[in-house]
């Protein structure tokens, strides 16, 4: 048997044996051989195509641990916590994690048997990573977002160009870079900032043949939302672009008796946790939705994705409608818009850029809000409150929020949407130390016990604890347990930190005088001027009507196509105006009968009043395939028709 047969045996293997499938999905083969073979390797898959699994695989199949490098605190939850439910051990390191966690999380990958770590790219820089992945034994790199790392991508972040310093680390490793959505340029510059070694690019067509992509100019966009929730059974999704329109649109469902629902960042985790499985298991059909609803939608007969408001690029369209139809049925990505929302996108991109002197200002007022001297701070963590911030220094909030994701984009600060992080405990004990702890405290005796039967790994790393399932398992009032928990971390013989979910601020460089802030004039302008070409691009797919919507879309990533889809609306519209081949024949004689009556010359408009003002759309089709093959032109210098090549 060659080598390349055991390989793939094993990658079979391993495929079945953690989650069950007996055969991998078109192109994840290919990407697995690539970088266990060594390879620098670039993945474009579209959104739900199982890029996870080309790293994950892999990792399994050889010894070491699989570094991957995700901006999701969401999605690197989410990962970790479906690789220890098949008993796969990993752990992530991300925004909002006390030091010593994360102390104890980097010896683990050191010496634990730890497969995975995830960690977010802000993370990279410091000193405490820095020192210790020098000593772990890494086997595969993995980047997800990679299009994150480009400065031509629509979700550039800085600090994913600080990957490519790994690569002096750890010299011998391979990288793999994944990303659903890349343009041309941008998946070049992907393999540039990486330092790949060679190029190797390994893409599935961005083509979905069940997917029609529609797009309808409407005043009326709640009725033509309602009208089609009637008509099209299953479930959908509706993005909206702010959370107080996803919550009324919501209730206007509701009204006309169509089960829905909200969501949006600012609602508590268990709250979006609890909607989202409920929309996911059928309890109500629509999710309306700002873009904060994404990560881990798994649902497969999504039928319908409708865009109610302009999305800010093309790339953020093709990820969000390509969670409609993933059971590859029949399914419907809609984006509706009228004139209004033109001025819209132009207010936008005038929002989401302030002027430069309106960012160093609120850089200056958030200094001042957490009382932190110039030289210092640098990667400290705070809580923060936006609505608090921009009350005290009377900030337009979305200037503020803008001015302070510009500010994360030039690597000072990290700002986190939102952070769940439950209760963790640790014990900082010995097994044998702990026993002589309860043999001298009976009080403590019982709920240590309880800590020991209900919690796995309190040894070795920092368990996520839940103190109200204690209680509700218990009878113990959960203050009662949280009373423990705390007397127990103040006696040293665990360390215990209670769950938060604010969202965090972090100073990722010290703070600097106002005057030292620098903002290159040049970046600004370019990526405004990036961000204007994006938005430029989704006006133009809008009003498109000769151009085929996937060929539009393909075009758009670098892929070409050699057909229409045949379902979008554009080619349903010239289907449906395309004659037939008798039509066709008597409209081009008759045309041509017209145009040899008038050796002269005639207008357009006059030509088609002439032959069938009634049927003006297929008179000119016929026209254009009569221009296109040579049998009229324009006399020249004159907007004129005339017949230049005789009926066969």
């Amino acid at each position: 048997m060659s080598k390349n047969s055991e390989a793939s045996d094993l990658y079979h293997q391993i495929l079945q044996k953690y989650w069950g499938y007996t055969k991998f999905r078109p192109l994840q083969e290919e990407i697995i051989f690539s970088v266990a073979n060594g390879n620098d390797t670039l993945a474009l898959m579209p959104t739900g195509g199982g890029k996870s699994l080309t790293y994950q695989v892999p990792a399994l199949a050889k010894e070491g641990l699989c570094l991957v490098i995700t901006p999701l605190v969401a999605l690197m939850k989410d990962q970790v916590n479906r690789l220890r439910s098949m008993d796969i051990k990993a752990i992530a390191i991300y925004s909002g994690m006390m030091r010593d966690e994360i102390d104890v999380a980097l010896n683990n990958c050191i010496y634990g048997d730890y497969k995975f770590l995830y960690v977010s790219p802000e993370r990279l820089n410091t000193d405490i990573f820095r020192m210790r992945v020098e000593k772990m034994n890494i086997n595969l790199i993995a980047v997800d977002e990679a299009h994150c790392i480009s400065q031509w991508g629509y979700d550039f972040r800085p600090s994913y160009l600080r990957i490519a310093e790994l690569r002096m680390i750890l010299p011998e490793v391979p990288v793999l870079a994944v990303t659903a959505t890349a343009t041309a340029d941008v998946v070049e510059d992907i393999q540039k900032q990486l330092k790949f070694r060679s190029k190797i690019v390994l893409k599935t067509t961005f083509e979905r043949k069940n997917l029609a992509y529609l797009v309808k100019e409407t005043d009326d966009k709640n009725g033509y939302l309602i009208r089609l929730a009637r008509n099209i059974q299953g479930s959908g999704i509706a993005y909206v672009r702010t959370r107080k329109h996803a919550r009324d649109l919501a209730m206007i469902l509701k009204d006309q008796g169509i089960s829905a629902d909200f969501y949006h960042a600012g609602l508590s985790h268990e709250l979006r946790d609890r909607k989202q499985t409920s929309w996911s298991s059928g309890e109500f059909r629509i999710m309306v939705a700002t873009n904060a609803f994404g990560m881990g939608i798994d649902k497969a007969d999504v039928r319908f994705v409708v865009h109610m408001d302009m999305p800010d690029s093309l790339e953020a369209y093709f990820q969000e409608a390509g969670r409609a139809g993933r059971d590859a049925k029949k399914a419907w990505a809609i984006l509706l818009y009228n004139e209004g929302d033109k001025q819209k996108l132009e207010q936008r991109a005038r929002v989401n850029y302030p002027e430069i002197e309106e960012i160093k200002k609120v850089y200056e007022a958030l200094g001042n809000y957490y009382q932190i001297p110039v030289g210092s701070a640098k990667n400290q963590t705070f809580d923060f409150v936006l609505s608090d911030f921009v009350s005290r220094y009377k900030f337009n909030v979305m200037i503020a929020y803008n001015s302070l994701k510009f500010l994360e984009r030039e690597g000072y600060i990290e700002l986190t949407e939102d952070v769940h992080n439950p209760s963790r405990i640790h014990f900082t004990v010995s097994r044998d130390q702990l026993y002589k702890f309860q043999v001298a405290n009976a009080s403590f005796d019982a709920f240590i016990k309880l800590l020991l039967r209900s919690y796995t790994g309190l040894f070795t790393e920092f368990v996520p604890v839940f103190e109200e399932n204690m209680a509700r398992k218990t009878g113990i009032p959960a203050e009662t347990i949280k009373k423990y928990l705390h007397r127990l971390n103040n006696l040293h013989i665990i360390r215990y930190i209670p769950k938060k979910d604010t969202p965090l601020l972090i100073f990722t460089e010290e703070r600097l005088d106002p005057k030292a802030l620098y903002i290159s004039p040049e970046n600004y302008r370019q990526r405004k001027e990036i961000y204007l070409k994006k938005q430029e691009a989704v006006w133009r797919y809008a009003t498109n009507r000769n151009m085929c919507r996937s060929r539009f879309l393909l075009d758009y990533f670098g892929e070409t196509s050699d057909h229409d889809c045949g379902i979008c609306d554009v080619c349903r519209e010239i289907n449906e105006i395309t004659p037939d081949k008798k039509t066709f024949d008597i409209l081009q004689g008759k045309i041509r009968e017209i145009l040899q009556h008038h050796p002269g010359g005639l207008d357009i408009k006059e030509l088609i009043k002439l032959a069938d003002a009634k049927e003006e759309n297929k008179i000119m089709i016929v026209i254009r395939w009569l221009l296109d093959n040579g049998y009229i032109a324009y006399i020249p210098d004159t907007n004129l028709l005339k017949c230049v090549k005789a009926k066969n």
